[in-house]
């Protein structure tokens, strides 16, 4: 007797993850730049410390706050079309039911066939069958804010945390260079654990993530070496 087949898939975690990636990679590459910017306006550390604090607490919040509201809003969304679709169902069943099979048969299932396929799904859960192939909504992919607020600030406060030691412990001297190059590699090393807990290939997120990294950072330093000589 052959052993039965098992399949790992990733698609549960894209909740958390984009969330986590967003904020730290958000939280490196904004410090990193405030701090950059900073440093080129001025030599002084505890300036460049004071507005890395800031960036760090600031940064957090915002994430969390921003976080929450928009997927609040999609999570709005979303119940409000669960009960648009309870409604329907409970008054027009009939209708429903051939919305049901309707989107069997687009899917290339016979007519028939798709008509006793839809009335034994609706038979077992009427509302978890539309809302899953009408809606497309499933447990793995609705909004969860709170989860989505404190992921994002956690790992954005996590990210923000290394430009803003490296700054501790680089020499006043060669600051800006330090932080730049120790950023861009966290920035990989980043891109790469997503790539990897996302079951993608590494190569061109790591390379994606870098670039842009790179962009922000340089455009800062740029910006703060121009404000710093005006000033």
């Amino acid at each position: 007797m052959r052993p039965p087949h098992r399949e790992t898939h990733l698609i549960d975690r894209v909740g958390w993850l984009r969330a986590a990636v967003l904020g730290a990679n958000d939280g490196l590459i904004s410090t990193a730049s405030l701090i950059v910017g900073v440093a080129a306006a001025s030599p002084s550390r505890n300036e460049v410390l004071v507005a890395g604090v800031a960036a760090v607490v600031a940064g957090a919040m915002s994430m969390a706050a921003g976080e929450y509201v928009s997927v609040s809003s999609q999570a709005d969304t979303e119940n409000a079309d669960l009960a648009r679709e309870r409604r329907e169902l409970a008054e027009q069943p009939e209708a429903e039911l051939a919305e049901l099979a309707q989107i069997y048969v687009d899917r290339g299932v016979e007519a028939d066939l798709a008509r006793k396929v839809a009335q034994q799904m609706m038979a077992k859960d009427a509302f978890s069958t539309h809302a899953r192939d009408e809606l497309g909504l499933a447990p793995h992919v609705t909004a969860r804010p709170v989860q989505a607020a404190f992921t994002s600030a956690s790992t954005f406060a996590a990210g923000a945390a290394f430009p803003l030691v490296v700054a501790l412990l680089a020499p006043t001297r060669g600051l800006t260079w330090i932080v730049s190059i120790a950023c861009l590699i966290g920035l990989a090393a980043l891109g790469a654990i997503g790539a990897r807990l996302g079951g993608s290939s590494i190569l061109k997120p790591t390379l994606r993530v870098t670039f842009w990294g790179a962009v922000a950072m340089a455009a800062t330093a740029i910006i703060g070496a121009l404000v710093g000589r005006a000033v």
